[in-house]
């Protein structure tokens, strides 16, 4: 008997694939947005299209840093999943996010303001960047968004950046 995977497993799978995309230096992060079982959108982070790639542009230390430290050019893998939907007029309202990386804070008001109702994360943005909690998941489970941590099996993956 055929053991067919769960929808978890293969948006998750999608989303570590998706994140070896990234032209960013510092991280690779893949994104999913998925709907009654269908995929509606993906994104990986990386600079707005038809601008520099960090990688080849700045090969070794990656974009100018923002005034936080923060990369200055990218966009984070589920901001790119959302706007991607929506300039195709496609609705997240609802949706389920798959994310290799936990949403930080702004992109967790995003997820709220735009009505996704499910966020399923790979890693903890929080152990990425040495801060006491995952502020973004911690925000939108405040707001009533379902947030859990993927635990599933990762079968068609070969290396996660």
């Amino acid at each position: 008997m055929t053991v067919r995977p769960a929808f978890d497993d293969i948006y998750m799978e999608l989303a570590v694939n998706l994140a070896k995309r990234s032209h960013c230096i510092r991280r690779h992060v893949g994104a999913v947005l998925t709907k009654d079982t269908r995929i509606i959108s993906i994104g990986y982070n990386g600079p707005p299209s038809g601008t520099h790639n960090c990688d080849e542009q700045w090969p070794a230390e990656g974009c100018p840093r923002d005034s936080k430290g923060s990369c200055s050019l990218a966009i984070h893998a589920e901001q790119n999943a959302i706007l991607y939907a929506v300039k195709n007029k496609t609705s997240v309202e609802g949706a389920t996010l798959y994310v290799t990386l936990s949403p930080c804070l702004a992109c967790a008001r995003i997820i709220y303001s735009m009505g996704i109702n499910q966020v399923i994360y790979f890693n903890s943005y929080a152990e990425y960047k040495g801060i006491a909690s995952d502020e973004g998941v911690d925000f939108l489970k405040t707001f009533g968004i379902e947030c859990k941590k993927y635990e599933g099996k990762l079968d068609n993956v070969t290396h996660m950046i």
